[in-house]
């Protein structure tokens, strides 16, 4: 009875578990649990939801493993969800001829799916693979290119760009499926009209964050009050033209009326290109006029000049003399400071080290009801100088005493949150206002952030074809910085307070062979698993015959 009621029991759980899908999650990481942000978002899902992924068919290894985790992920989605999920998983052009091909991929990238193109190396050489890691996520009339495929590594370290990816699958999945069922799109602007960057410097930050919301360039000295209203965060990147007393009216209104700002300042005017041409260059203080704003937001950015130990490098031109070419040189400059995330905060946790250029302190001021957190500072090995100061490329050859470069780290960018009192309090209206604003004494809650650096969003640009290189991505070490990071998250942080950042943060632990060690121990791990199984065999079978043997003759 006891062998036939365990069937019965078996039968009957299996039957079950058919409608009633769940998980154990032993891992230490918690890859396979949903974050509760995630598990919100479902509840308050009304509307139906198709998830179209296009990560299917004939894929290497390391796309295979995006391709289960992303299966596993939606898996979950479903079973939270307090509506239906459709998952769909398909190859678009899988047995489709050259000219079906075509049309299909006008027709994807039309809606935002794009391919990627792989160099595959094996042992046999390199073969070329076109993969499809995107996906679609669709509600009623609405729908979103999800991009499951995170900072694709030039060199080819497709495991590490895949455990990226797989740890970013829930924040992009759970993000648009949100936007498409509540219909939510912020609005994003990035300013000029006051010196900032050109577009082709702007360019792989307005289109890394045109994936999630509407973006573009926004003329504070042309916008009217309607446009500032629809605007959800403005990021105000490199000026160098000093700042109106109406376009500052009009960022404080956009402010009161709980509008995000970042602000992205060169406090001080040097330029690496004018630098390189003339030798030395003097290093002198903008006038922005933003001064009275930020002191009564909780903020400075200081008149100086950051020197750091732990900074990018610069191509240098060595040698030469007598009408010989020049060589070309990589040399670390100190004036560009590698920043430190502060891990004590979720906007910045886990992102790489942040590259700037000509960096300047941040300090906080006492301001009640504003909160203020720093999200990035300088190593230990810095010292800061007073501007106007003059600066020469011959300090590269010069070893740095480290004794004088020894001091705490410096703030570079902290982040305000709270009420905000208004700068234009009992101030008459300036020239060249004439629509009508209400000003209240202190802002909505809101937030803002304030960097010390203007270049940190912008990125390089070719001299040779003006192409755009990605943002974070330095030309010369051919080294990816966390720029690109920096940039989504604040975008995410400041446009929601769903706080849906906090999902970026995951972690998965990926544990991979050493391919080199598999290589060098090849011959040894093919006998343990090929010829010791059979020897145990053999030897069980010999001890097995004698010990019969034995048993019997007695």
């Amino acid at each position: 009875m006891g062998p036939l009621l365990f069937v019965i029991l078996l039968v009957i759980f299996n039957v079950a578990a058919q409608y009633a899908y769940t998980r154990f999650d032993f891992t230490s990481d918690k890859r396979f649990t949903l974050h509760p942000k995630s598990k919100a978002v479902l509840a308050h899902t009304n509307q139906e939801v198709t998830v179209t992924v296009f990560l299917e068919g004939n894929l290497p290894a390391a796309f295979k493993r995006l391709q289960h985790a992303t299966a596993d992920l939606l898996n979950d989605y479903k079973a939270s969800s307090s509506a239906k999920i459709k998952v769909v998983f398909t190859d678009p052009i899988a047995g489709l001829d050259q000219q079906a091909q075509d049309t299909v991929l006008r027709n994807l990238y039309a809606i935002g799916v794009e391919p990627t193109n792989l160099n595959i190396k094996s042992d046999a050489g390199f073969t070329q693979k076109t993969v499809f890691p995107m996906a679609i996520v669709q509600s009623g009339n609405k729908q979103i290119a999800v991009k499951l495929l995170q900072n694709l590594d030039a060199g080819g370290n497709y495991e590490q760009n895949i455990n990226n990816s797989i740890q970013n699958l829930e924040y992009v999945f759970t993000s648009a499926i949100k936007k498409v069922t509540t219909g939510e799109n912020p609005r994003i602007g990035f300013t000029e009209g006051n010196g900032e960057p050109a577009d082709a410097y702007l360019s792989d930050a307005i289109k890394s964050l045109s994936d999630s919301y509407e973006v573009g360039r926004v003329d504070l000295n042309l916008i009217s009050k309607v446009g500032l209203d629809k605007l959800k965060v403005l990021f105000i990147t490199k000026p160098q033209k000093e700042f109106s007393e109406a376009v500052k009216y009009k960022i404080n209104y956009f402010v009161m009326n709980g509008g995000r700002v970042v602000w992205s300042l060169d406090q001080v005017s040097a330029d690496l290109d004018s630098l390189q041409g003339k030798g030395e260059q003097l290093a002198f203080n903008n006038k922005l006029n933003l001064d009275d704003m930020l002191f009564m937001y909780g903020a400075r950015v200081n008149y100086n000049l950051v020197a750091d130990l732990n900074c990018a490098e610069i191509p240098i031109a060595m040698g030469g003399g007598g009408g010989q070419q020049r060589d070309i040189q990589m040399a670390p400059w100190i004036y560009f400071p590698v920043l430190v995330p502060d891990n004590s905060s979720n906007l910045v946790k886990n992102i790489d080290g942040i590259r700037t250029e000509f960096l300047s302190t941040v300090d906080t001021i006492g301001v009640k009801g504003v909160k203020k957190t720093t999200i990035l500072h300088t190593s230990s090995y810095n010292m800061v100088y007073s501007t106007p100061k003059l600066l020469s490329l011959q300090s590269v050859a010069e070893t740095p005493d480290q004794r004088s470069f020894t001091n705490p780290p410096k703030n570079a960018a902290v982040l305000l949150e709270g009420s905000f009192p208004s700068v234009f309090l009992n101030r008459g209206i300036p020239e060249g206002i004439t629509e009508k604003y209400t000003l209240p004494e202190r802002s909505k809650p809101t937030k803002m952030i304030v960097i010390g650096d203007g270049d940190i969003f912008r990125n390089q640009v070719s001299s040779r074809d003006g192409s755009v290189f990605p943002l974070g991505f330095d030309r010369y070490t051919q080294r990816n910085f966390g720029n690109k990071a920096l940039l989504l998250n604040i975008a995410d942080y400041l446009s929601s307070d769903d706080n849906l950042i906090e999902l970026r943060n995951k972690e998965v632990k990926v544990r991979l062979l050493d391919k080199q060690l598999l290589r060098a121990e090849k011959t040894k791990w093919q006998f343990i698993n090929l010829i010791l199984p059979l020897l145990l065999l053999v030897s069980f079978a010999i001890f097995q015959h004698y010990y019969r043997k034995y048993k019997y003759t007695r």
